[in-house]
């Protein structure tokens, strides 16, 4: 028997739950538990700040694409491609193509650090919450997803001067 590989599927935006169910009920169905072993839809948790507002929430970490470890054959391939909501497996052509170990190990790693999503903009004027600018109002002037900080300006000495702070110090006002 061939050994089970990681593959990626493509589906239409938004439909990824739909998908992992409607290929797990085929599973199901024509008793491919063997060959279909795992279908997954990676996510993240994010916190997210609206209007000062903290919460938790769960976010697809790639929209539009679900994981199936899964032994590659013409029924497996048949049922996957078949699935409504899928456009197609990730590779040149029709040929599907598996994941190599590293990537493998990228995805199921568990994350470092908790994200933070912010709905702020250049532009927005906000207030230090904590850390050495605490109460400091200031005009966001960057923004770094990446870093998870926004750079504001900030008066000093009669002169604007940009501060970095992490998304954790800072709240948008109004």
């Amino acid at each position: 028997m061939a050994e089970a590989k990681w593959y990626v599927v493509h589906t239409y935006s938004g439909y990824e739950n739909k998908v992992k169910a409607n290929i797990e009920k085929a599973i199901e169905n024509r008793h491919l538990e063997n060959e279909i072993i795992e279908v997954r839809v990676p996510m993240e948790d994010v916190v997210e700040v609206k209007n000062g507002v903290r919460k938790q929430v769960q976010k697809k970490l790639f929209p539009g694409y679900v994981l199936l470890n899964m032994v590659m054959n013409d029924d497996t391939w048949y049922v996957v491609r078949n699935t409504r909501g899928v456009t197609g497996f990730v590779g040149p052509g029709s040929k599907p193509v598996p994941l190599s170990e590293g990537e493998i190990e990228r995805l199921t790693a568990p994350a470092s650090q908790q994200k933070i999503v912010m709905n702020i903009e250049p532009g927005d004027v906000v207030i230090v919450t904590a850390g050495a600018w605490a109460e400091t109002t200031g005009v966001v002037s960057a923004v770094n997803q990446q870093k998870q900080t926004v750079t504001i300006q900030v008066e000093l000495f009669g002169r604007s001067t940009p501060v970095e702070i992490n998304f954790s110090e800072v709240k948008k006002v109004g």
